[in-house]
């Protein structure tokens, strides 16, 4: 048996089944200058600041041939999907559907809503549209995972409390083993992300693993040695 070393415990890994790397949302819209996060009053650096290491993480990944699936957060152009009590939340300037600096916030198919190039999916990797914050509401993402037997996430991306959380949860809720990568994933707010570590992990690992990429890679490498 494989293990990545992580907090609480080892996560183990899988034998007769695959693991899988989830990226959230790592679009133009929050990382970028003139995009949403920024509309909000938010510091984008501190998103961009992991970009390096997410690269990183999914070339280690490529590498070793794990199923790969980025998340984009965004809405039909007519909102029909987006609900009345998203629309009054996170109004700064400008919210949902309002024309900003990169095309309409948060639409599909908007420059603003595009995977920044750098993390780009290449050529096998699904990119799963999603109009709320998990990224198994209202997608197709489970149907993925259960036609390429996974039972085990990698999970990075942003924001670290809002949706890479509610994936996390949700996955746990349907029986994977999840483990998210603290150096990958990054929030506007530390406290933020650093309570949002603490909670998954708590309880010996309730919701989940944390671990950080290097320990990921190592793993993985162990792994597909044996197997």
């Amino acid at each position: 048996m494989t293990f990545i070393a992580a907090q609480p415990y080892e996560y183990e890994l899988p034998i007769d089944s695959e693991i899988a790397l989830i990226v959230i949302d790592m679009q133009r819209d929050f990382l970028e200058s003139g995009g949403f996060g920024e509309v909000l009053g938010n510091d984008v650096g501190r998103l961009t600041a992991i970009v390096p290491t997410v690269k990183r993480l999914l070339e280690g990944c490529r590498a070793f041939n794990v199923p790969i699936f980025h998340t984009q957060e965004g809405h039909q152009p007519d909102l029909s999907d987006c609900p009345k009590s998203k629309l009054k939340r996170g109004r700064g300037e400008l919210t949902i559907g309002d024309s900003g600096k990169l095309g309409r916030i948060l639409v599909l198919g908007e420059p603003g809503n595009e995977i920044i190039p750098e993390l780009a999916p290449m050529p096998g990797e699904v990119l799963i549209p999603k109009p709320g914050k998990g990224a198994f509401y209202n997608t197709d993402l489970e149907m993925h995972l259960i036609a390429r037997n996974v039972t085990h996430l990698l999970i990075a991306g942003v924001t670290t409390e809002v949706c890479v959380q509610t994936t996390m949860r949700e996955a746990n809720d349907r029986g994977y083993e999840c483990l998210l990568v603290e150096d990958a994933t990054e929030s506007y707010f530390a406290e933020f992300k650093q309570a949002t570590l603490e909670m998954m992990r708590a309880q010996g690992g309730i919701v989940g693993w944390t671990a950080t990429t290097d320990q990921v890679l190592e793993g993985l490498r162990s792994w597909k040695a044996v197997g």
